[in-house]
């Protein structure tokens, strides 16, 4: 692999190593062979964001500085790590890197790299990417890196999951020592799973304890309703079969009419504004253990992005699957997804036929008692949870709801009961990033003057503050933020860094790069914007505050734990294995 000086087409090997040995490495291998070639080219600090697809990296900078090679930074807010990087290497006249996520996280650092090419800044930006065979396929977070800082890198590496990167980036540093202006370099880095240390892997890392994390005081458009000519072919088909449907953001409402029309259970997720009327399954990522073996065809609407036990039947190679395109989209490319693409109604229906006898009503049932065991569970925590607080929001409003695109839309999809729904459910689901979550509820709440709640963590809410600002006489959006705060990134504790974080020579990494606690009083940051600001700490005070209408701007802050967040989910977990049994 070379570095080139040139922006790399998305099917390039631009930067990539040349077949034969170290092409195999596994993806903390490949991170720590990039720490390492950093450090040699004169690198002594990188601030790094929290990102899952980023983890070799964070893992690998962990070692590297608890053996004094490295100063690692952690930043919550993309933007803020590029220019954090940016003044570092500035004030200290040398290379310095950020390290992000894939998706939109690499797209907040644009700015730095900008100011950083026309500065002459040494900014080194290294952004995890997904593998080769994701791209084009409208996996979760997966976009085109390479070349989306345009012309300003002064070099740029494109590596390949299992290619050994330490060449690339010395290539790269040597292009622009050789004779080059000064500035940016893009050394692009694709992993692939797992992405964490694996059993019998020697991490170097001293263990410790960063302390639990205590409770703060403080693309598709959706289709139109089926009319016409649609209605029309909205009928039953010959065949029956033991197939789902599965709607993903963006689906619309045809897609709940479809699967009542088949017959068929709908695995809706919240954003999809599918999850109503009797074929909708409630909880139903927990019922794919014990009925998923049993599926034999999917029908897919809109792009799910949401939950890796969908993603599991997606890829499984015994299911036939279909998906429906009336019109071109942009977020998959034609070839690069596995199922047989439909784009009218009438072949949908015959792809998918009517559900076999009793099929429907195995599921509805499962689904009655999901839900039960998952309620009775929550009236037993005595403390407010994010699973408690999804319910309420959900039951509590009727005009606009905006999820942030981190555990609030999860614990959502788990919890939301299909026989209410909120007008429109929205959620940047494209890429799948927290970023200018508040800034886009906002204009979706002035768009058409409709109320608007969103329900978001600390982490987003963070992310987006500054979108709080308003300037004198411009129009105020009738908005509402429910504010998840368990003081850091809850959502990784639930992945695999949570367990890995339970091990005594993670638990202070993993709290670090992925927690990334903070103590930062969101009441006094609402008074600055002037923005009214109320903390909520009980179902009953949630739930009285939520019945108030939405008018003007308000926050509502509701402090829960994170330490007992995986404990809870595996709660969840086991208490509908239990009533399946």
């Amino acid at each position: 692999m070379t570095g080139s000086s040139k922006t790399p087409s998305p099917s390039s090997a631009a930067g990539s190593a040349e077949p034969g040995a170290g092409n195999n490495l596994s993806s903390l291998q490949a991170a720590r062979s990039a720490v390492s070639a950093l450090i040699a080219a004169g690198v002594t600090d990188v601030v790094v964001a929290p990102g899952s697809r980023s983890a070799p990296l964070a893992y690998a900078l962990a070692e590297a500085e608890a053996q004094g090679r490295v100063t690692v930074h952690v930043r919550i807010d993309e933007r803020v790590a590029g220019f954090t990087a940016l003044g570092l290497a500035r004030g200290g006249h040398r290379p310095a890197a950020v390290a992000t996520t894939s998706g939109t996280a690499v797209g907040e650092l644009m700015p730095a790299v900008m100011e950083a090419h026309h500065a002459g800044v040494p900014l080194v930006v290294l952004s995890a990417d997904r593998p080769a065979e994701l791209h084009g396929t409208g996996a979760n977070q997966t976009t085109v890196q390479p070349g989306i800082f345009a012309e300003f890198p002064a070099a740029t590496a494109d590596i390949r999951a299992g290619d050994d990167p330490a060449g690339a980036i010395s290539a790269a540093f040597d292009r622009v020592s050789a004779g080059s202006p000064a500035g940016p370099i893009h050394i692009n880095l694709q992993f692939r799973e797992p992405l964490i240390p694996q059993d019998g892997d020697t991490a170097g890392l001293p263990a410790g304890d960063a302390g639990a994390a205590a409770a703060p005081d403080t693309e598709l458009p959706a289709d139109p309703v089926a009319t016409g000519s649609e209605a029309a072919v909205l009928a039953k088909h010959s065949g029956t079969r033991r197939a789902v449907v599965i709607a993903g953001d963006g689906a619309g409402e045809i897609a709940a009419l479809f699967a009542r029309r088949a017959g068929l259970p709908l695995l809706a997720e919240p954003s999809s504004n599918a999850r109503f009327g009797p074929n909708a399954i409630g909880a139903y990522r927990l019922l794919l253990e014990e009925l998923g073996p049993e599926i034999e065809r999917v029908v897919v609407f809109g792009r799910p992005t949401l939950s890796r036990p969908v993603a599991g039947l997606l890829a499984r190679t015994d299911v036939e699957k279909a998906i429906y395109v009336p019109r071109p989209v942009n977020w998959f490319t034609a070839g690069r997804r596995p199922e047989t693409i439909i784009t009218d109604l009438a072949g949908l229906f015959d792809f998918a036929g009517e559900g076999t006898q009793g099929w429907l009503e195995r599921w509805q049932t499962a689904s009655t008692a999901a839900m039960a065991a998952v309620s009775s569970l929550l009236d037993g925590q005595s403390e407010l949870n994010g699973l408690h607080v999804a319910d309420l929001v959900w039951d509590h409003t009727d005009g606009n709801l905006v999820l942030g695109s981190s555990n609030p839309i999860r614990d959502m999809d788990l919890v939301a009961a299909p026989d209410w729904h909120p007008l429109d459910v929205y959620a940047n689901r494209g890429l799948a990033g927290i970023d200018g979550t508040i800034a886009t509820a906002a204009g979706i709440a002035l768009a058409n003057g409709i109320p608007t709640r969103v329900l978001l963590g600390d982490l987003t809410f963070l992310h987006d503050a500054g979108a709080l600002l308003l300037g004198p006489g411009e129009p105020e959006p009738d908005l509402q933020l429910v504010v998840l705060n368990d003081g850091g990134g809850g959502i990784f504790s639930t992945l695999e860094h949570g367990a890995l974080g339970e091990r005594a020579e993670y638990t202070a990494v993993v709290e670090r790069f992925f927690g990334t606690p903070h103590t930062v009083d969101i009441s006094a940051l609402a008074a600055a914007y002037g923005v009214p600001h109320r903390l909520v700490r009980t179902a009953d005070e949630l739930d009285a505050a939520l019945d108030a209408p939405v008018a003007g701007r308000s926050i509502l802050e509701v402090p829960v734990r994170r330490d007992s967040l995986r404990e809870l989910h595996a709660k969840v977990r086991q208490a509908v294995q239990k009533v399946l049994a």
